[in-house]
């Protein structure tokens, strides 16, 4: 199993960007994808997941509102639209089906 994030970069507060995990070596219509991301000197967090039946969506409050998660089956990837970007916001985003991880994206917000 391989997730690929990728989409990082360096964006002024108030901006946006798009992550995408590239997600192979299993049934991707059938797993949740989740997005994690770690600031430095914080814990890891859950920020956003959207699950496999209905494609329901979960957000953190820190995202909630600014961040969207969606899946694209055909392509097996899953993207998270960040708008509104918050120096806050900066951090290392990772994706996560099962207990597999990504190898992580810096995401940079300037203030």
């Amino acid at each position: 199993v391989q997730l690929q994030a990728s989409g990082g970069g360096l964006v002024q507060a108030g901006g946006s960007l798009r992550l995408s995990c590239a997600v192979s070596g299993l049934t991707f219509g059938n797993s949740a994808i989740a997005w994690f991301r770690q600031a430095p000197g914080k814990e890891r967090e859950g920020i956003a997941c959207i699950v496999s039946d209905n494609d329901d969506t979960v957000y953190s409050d820190s995202v909630k509102g600014r961040f969207t998660i969606s899946r694209d089956n055909a392509k097996n990837t899953v993207d998270l639209q960040m708008n509104s970007l918050k120096p806050d916001d900066t951090a290392v985003y990772y994706c996560k089906a099962y207990d597999y991880w990504g190898q992580g994206t810096l995401v940079t917000v300037s203030s």
